[in-house]
């Protein structure tokens, strides 16, 4: 399965008071190239709860800092999804600055019922293609 880029830009409210990136920040750019990642495989996360009553949640993170980011500096968060199967989804996501690693994370998120918050299979038209048979 291939890699998706998100380009993320590091605001002043991203960073503490010596301008360094705050490290809960770094959760949430990978929410949002996850996010996007979906939307660019035509999965829009308010119709899927809307018409298939599935959500996205992540239930486990493994997450390594190697590198400090900066205000002002222009991140790439890449994601690739190294398995769909069942109710489930696993990433490993890497945020870069000018090619340089600065952290990186194993993600699994689980999908489950909008309403129940129970684990549900992902939609099988979703798990097509996923799993690129489409």
């Amino acid at each position: 399965m291939g890699e998706f880029d998100w380009p993320v830009r590091v605001y002043y409210e991203d960073t503490d008071s010596g301008g360094v990136v705050y490290h809960a920040q770094y959760l949430n750019f990978m929410e949002r190239a996850r996010t996007e990642w979906l939307r660019s495989l035509g999965f829009q996360q308010d119709v899927l709860i809307e018409q298939h009553h599935c959500i996205f949640a992540v239930y486990s993170m493994e997450i390594q800092f190697k590198r400090p980011a900066r205000f002002n500096d222009a991140l790439i968060v890449r994601s690739h999804l190294v398995s769909a199967k069942g109710a489930s989804l696993r990433f490993d996501q890497k945020v870069f600055c000018h090619d340089e690693l600065l952290c990186q994370s194993e993600v699994k998120v689980a999908c489950l019922d909008a309403t129940r918050f129970r684990p549900m299979p992902i939609p099988a038209f979703m798990m097509a293609e996923l799993q690129g048979e489409r």
